[in-house]
């Protein structure tokens, strides 16, 4: 089982390094002017290559994840809300993911409409489902 935890661990930090790194090229995107072509296309290749791979970190993170809970019973039973709550938190990181595909396939398209000031706080969202995620895990307060 703790080898199952630490690649746990690892696939999710690997993740994570992709959802809090992915809006910071769309603040860049954003802030791309209109005649520079070369930036906006350099910016656009960084940030699919990190969808994908990002995409491809969080599936063994998922799996492992849900091996620990069902097959292990980790934060089943009585006394374990901390786990419905986090599996809340990762049921949003899912959709933030997949919003991020969605961001990205506007930017493509040249339909993007948000500011760099949008995307500032839309990077800050990752942030704080980790530390609730961490926090529910480590502390286990309910």
């Amino acid at each position: 089982m703790l080898w199952i935890k630490a690649l746990h661990i690892v696939f999710i930090a690997s993740w994570f390094a992709g959802l809090f790194y992915l809006p910071r090229i769309f603040v860049n995107l954003a802030m791309v002017a209109a005649d520079s072509q070369a930036e906006r296309d350099r910016l656009l290749l960084m940030a699919r290559k990190l969808y994908k791979f990002m995409t491809i970190l969080a599936v063994p993170a998922l799996v492992l994840g849900l091996w620990l809970w069902l097959g292990y019973g980790i934060g089943r039973g009585p006394g374990q809300g901390w786990m419905h709550a986090k599996l809340a938190i990762v049921l949003l990181l899912i959709g933030y993911h997949h919003s991020c595909g969605l961001l990205l396939r506007k930017f493509e398209a040249g339909s993007m409409q948000r500011s760099h000031v949008w995307f500032r706080w839309f990077n800050e969202v990752p942030v704080l489902m980790m530390l609730a995620a961490v926090i529910l895990v480590v502390v286990k307060p309910f």
